[in-house]
């Protein structure tokens, strides 16, 4: 099973990172209010990026550098790099 990290940008334009193993449920879940605490209230969401990982543990470690990068190195990330697919 592959694991997906992901960056959401939210309508007050703040970033949220996370990861899942299936991403269209995923994102249906923020968009309907379930996806995460801090998405919550934040919509609509906008899926900026996208990123495979081969397990849970990859995608832990890759989701946890993303979020400790700034907002501008964050950008830079998204600028460079397609969004996968959501199937």
């Amino acid at each position: 099973m592959s694991w997906i990290i992901y960056i959401l940008e939210c309508s007050d334009g703040s970033l949220y990172t996370g990861i899942t193993n299936n991403l269209t449920k995923r994102l249906t879940a923020h968009s309907n209010g379930h996806g995460a605490k801090y998405t919550k209230g934040r919509g609509p969401l906008k899926h900026l990026y996208s990123e495979a990982a081969v397990d849970r543990g990859e995608a832990q470690k890759r989701e946890s550098s993303i979020k400790k990068l700034s907002r501008a190195e964050k950008l830079r990330l998204i600028a460079t790099s397609p969004v996968l697919s959501q199937t």
